[in-house]
């Protein structure tokens, strides 16, 4: 399995891509994987803040239920409103198609937690 190099990974599988003080948030193709099929994709509303490490969301697999951790801390600007009609992207492309939210940064010093494509390879290879 393959991670893009240019993105951020946390320890709960959520990938991040940052674009000058935004980011955007997805979950990774080990995650979907982990679940199986995506059925139902909850997001926060624009305009609402997350923490880092707290919950933001939920996704719904045929298997479970798994909410999604916020990788950075920040204040929702975008979610990807496809999803709602459109869960299966989240299989299907989780790092194209399926990002989930855009959060305006709070604090950029958070990225620094997060793991490069290798470290993150390394961590599920482990699991």
């Amino acid at each position: 399995m393959e991670f893009p190099k240019e993105l951020r990974y946390s320890e709960e599988h959520e990938w991040v891509k940052v674009e000058g003080n935004k980011a955007h948030i997805g979950i990774t193709a080990f995650a979907q994987d982990e679940l199986g099929d995506i059925v139902f994709v909850e997001l926060p509303e624009v305009g609402d803040e997350i923490e880092i490490d707290e919950p933001f969301g939920s996704v719904e697999s045929v298997k479970t239920v798994s909410e999604l951790y916020a990788p950075v801390s920040g204040k929702v600007v975008e979610i990807n409103e496809e999803l709602e009609d459109s869960p299966e992207f989240v299989n299907e492309s989780p790092y194209e198609k399926a990002w989930m939210i855009v959060v305006e940064l709070s604090d950029e010093s958070e990225l620094e937690k997060l793991m490069t494509s290798e470290g993150y390879q390394k961590m599920v290879s482990e699991e």
